[in-house]
């Protein structure tokens, strides 16, 4: 840990942690918490991981967040976030999300890695992600922050797991071979209506490039990315907001399509 209260990054954990469960925003964290900096905020993303971990929870992989170049300007930032995923945010591919157990949620279409062994940082680059990759798939991320208006500083949505809230992957395994994800085209459609367009070189030029740099990250905080885990590698589209009755779908050139329902 870096230096911060243990007892302060608990309570902050907690109130994230119940802001989700009993779906209600919060005023964002850093207002209240001004000790809050990235490192720390680090520390609660962690703190959360282990509340639901005790709660029965099962990380299955990662995510990326802040991925375009654009969104790192707007937050003043050069480096993306990045996220943890569990198996109590997945969703089937073609299945169900209820709206009822979400705040004010927002979909965007990706790209998802699985890796055959473990990376390693501080030098893992892309060509090692490549090499380490089983499979891609599409994906769906919804987001969902729990802080009001979706409003929020650096710190705040590291802290808040990068608003990570649901996901879904294609059911199609696709081996990288023939595949150039830069150039690689996404279609994020909504009610059977084109929403947003994209390609993997909105994922910092490349979405393996991504990938590395969240080993790299996890390095830095001693930490590896384990054999067998699910990244979504960031954004490759701008994200829309959904409610009740949509249906989403993505569609990427190679590697087919993965869509939900939201009831």
């Amino acid at each position: 840990m870096s230096g911060a209260d243990p007892e302060a990054v608990q309570a902050c954990a907690r109130l994230l942690d119940n802001a989700q469960r009993d779906v209600r925003d919060v005023e964002m964290i850093t207002a209240s918490n001004p000790w809050i900096d990235v490192e720390r905020a680090y520390d609660i993303q962690d703190a959360l991981r282990t509340i639901k971990q005790a709660r029965g929870a099962h990380v299955t992989g990662m995510k990326m967040g802040l991925t375009s170049y654009p969104k790192m300007k707007q937050m003043g930032v050069d480096t993306p976030i990045y996220g943890f995923l569990t198996d109590e945010l997945a969703v089937d591919d073609g299945g169900t999300v209820d709206t009822a157990t979400l705040i004010h949620p927002k979909v965007e279409a990706e790209i998802a890695f699985v890796t055959a062994r473990e990376l390693s940082g501080p030098h893992c680059d892309e060509a090692q992600v490549l090499a380490a990759t089983a499979f891609v798939l599409p994906a769906i991320e919804l987001i969902d922050s729990r802080y009001r208006d979706f409003k929020f500083d650096l710190p705040s949505v590291i802290a808040d797991n990068t608003s990570a809230s649901r996901y879904a992957v294609g059911s199609r395994p696709s081996a990288l071979d023939g595949l150039d994800l830069g150039t690689l085209g996404v279609v994020l459609e909504k009610n059977g209506q084109v929403m947003e367009v994209g390609t993997g070189a909105a994922v910092l030029g490349h979405p393996a490039t991504a990938v590395a740099m969240l080993v790299n990250m996890l390095h830095a905080r001693g930490q590896t990315l384990p054999a067998g885990s699910l990244v979504l590698s960031g954004a490759a589209t701008a994200a829309i907001p959904v409610v009740a009755g949509d249906s989403v779908l993505v569609r990427a050139d190679g590697l087919g399509t993965v869509g939900f329902r939201l009831r």
